[in-house]
């Protein structure tokens, strides 16, 4: 699993000129999901982040999590988070999960982030979104979390 993460003022996002979700500050997801991906990985990133400390105390330092400061989740699918461009100028999507596994992940994923943390609004999975946002800071990360391999310890996270 692999996401992208903004600490965001106002954000949203709509298809065709249709308001899906909106947050007035939080953060935006832009979540992806691998083949690979199980339960164990959505709810290690679903605990992950309302308690990401990345909004700024009263020092200036990134010291506070949403849980602390309030706001929302715009969470929104984004399978290109997968993209290999290695090979030629075209990126290859093989490394996401195929669209029905997606979805399927990307529901759940957004039913455990809800138990984490109640305000949170979504985009349309598969559909041709517009996402607007206001990134604070600016601050944005990339979570990985994947599954580990079979024999292995991993999936710690990179």
């Amino acid at each position: 699993m692999r996401c992208v993460i903004q600490r965001s003022g106002p954000a949203r996002v709509s298809v065709g000129g249709r308001d899906l979700g909106a947050i007035e500050r939080g953060l935006v997801v832009l979540a992806a999901f691998a083949p690979t991906d199980t339960d164990a990985e959505l709810e290690w990133m679903a605990r992950k982040l309302p308690d990401l400390r990345i909004f700024e105390d009263d020092a200036g330092k990134m010291n506070l999590s949403l849980r602390e400061v309030g706001g929302g989740i715009l969470l929104v699918s984004q399978f290109t988070l997968y993209g290999d461009c290695r090979k030629g100028n075209r990126p290859g999507f093989s490394g996401s999960a195929a669209p029905t596994v997606a979805e399927a992940m990307y529901d759940r994923f957004g039913g455990l982030l809800r138990r984490q943390w109640p305000a949170v609004s979504e985009g349309e999975f598969g559909a041709m979104m517009d996402v607007q946002l206001t990134n604070q800071g600016p601050v944005t990360l990339i979570i990985d979390r994947d599954a580990p391999a079979a024999g292995t310890g991993g999936g710690e996270g990179r």
